[in-house]
């Protein structure tokens, strides 16, 4: 399955961020984009083998590290992996995020949980341990691109330009579970009574107003922009609102509380099935993460999008 079924959204005017929760999703503001195709869903395991089968293509988690990009590594640590999710089984400081990660050496898209693991089942479930490249890449060979941050927010919003979550104000209407996110007190305990432990296969919880499917939990998504610690500041006039933005430089998406991170970082949209109230409630539109563009999780995929040309 070389394409993916792909959604047209009719491009419009809406409020970007939220002035009520994280830092970083300020100040709310006004955006225009044009119309475009989206995937229906993210990228599943059986449309990335695909892809691998190919081309040969070789993803970044799969890769021995290069001594020379991360000076001052153990030499120990320098080997092919990515980061799993490994729940303790008892409370942990939550500022800590080493207590519930862990790099496992040859984990990857393959093997999403290390060796001895793999996706045999797991075709309909979205790709997992790709980094920012491996995203780009799949994208570029099926024709299609990331989304910027203002696309991907857009389309998550399903034309409920305002609403706390991509379904409503209310996160679980009429008691109803809206995404894969976590039941429970995170990390430690997880109640999974949406009926997953980890990712689900993707349609598993019903579409947003525009038919998109797990724009919200699931995976988090990359965006093709570089991340900036705020949004600009709303246009003054009507006639300057941005159309099509692209947020953020390449040099501002540096880490300035980390000098010695010198790894740039892209925008992460839409939260994942570790998302929970008492830790981390970024099962919203308007929520956005940083993430360093070498990275790769058990917990971030992707999905792309084909523009239409401006007439």
């Amino acid at each position: 399955m070389r394409d993916a079924p792909m959604i047209w959204i009719e491009g419009g005017t809406f409020r970007m961020g939220s002035d009520h929760h994280y830092a970083e999703e300020k100040p709310q503001h006004t955006v225009t984009v044009d119309g475009f195709f989206m995937d229906e869903t993210p990228v599943t395991n059986a449309q990335f083998r695909a892809f691998v089968e190919a081309t040969g293509y070789v993803t970044f988690a799969e890769i021995r590290p290069d001594p020379k990009d991360y000076p001052g590594a153990l030499p120990a640590m320098l080997k092919a992996g990515s980061l799993v999710f490994t729940p303790p089984d008892h409370p942990v400081d939550l500022e800590d995020w080493s207590q519930w990660w862990s790099f496992r050496f040859r984990a990857n898209w393959r093997k999403p949980y290390g060796p001895g693991s793999s996706i045999a089942g797991l075709d309909d479930h979205p790709v997992v341990h790709v980094a920012y490249r491996d995203a780009e890449a799949y994208a570029k060979w099926v024709g299609k691109e990331l989304p910027t941050e203002a696309e991907w927010e857009f389309a998550a919003r399903g034309g409920l330009d305002g609403a706390e979550f991509a379904w409503g104000d209310d996160l679980y209407p009429d008691e109803r579970q809206m995404a894969n996110t976590w039941q429970g007190r995170f990390p430690f305990e997880n109640l999974a009574t949406d009926g997953y432990e980890r990712t689900s296969p993707v349609r598993s919880f019903p579409p947003n107003g525009y038919g998109l499917y797990d724009m919200i939990g699931n995976v988090w998504e990359w965006t093709a922009d570089w991340w900036s610690s705020r949004h600009p500041d709303d246009a003054p006039k009507a006639c300057c609102v941005p159309v099509n933005p692209r947020g953020g430089t390449q040099d501002a998406s540096y880490d300035p509380r980390q000098p010695e991170i010198v790894i740039p970082r892209k925008v992460l949209k839409g939260g994942s099935h570790l998302c929970a109230p008492n830790y981390c409630r970024r099962y919203r539109p308007a929520a956005r993460h940083a993430e360093p563009v070498d990275t790769s999780t058990s917990h971030v995929g992707f999905r792309c999008l084909r523009r239409v040309p401006r007439t």
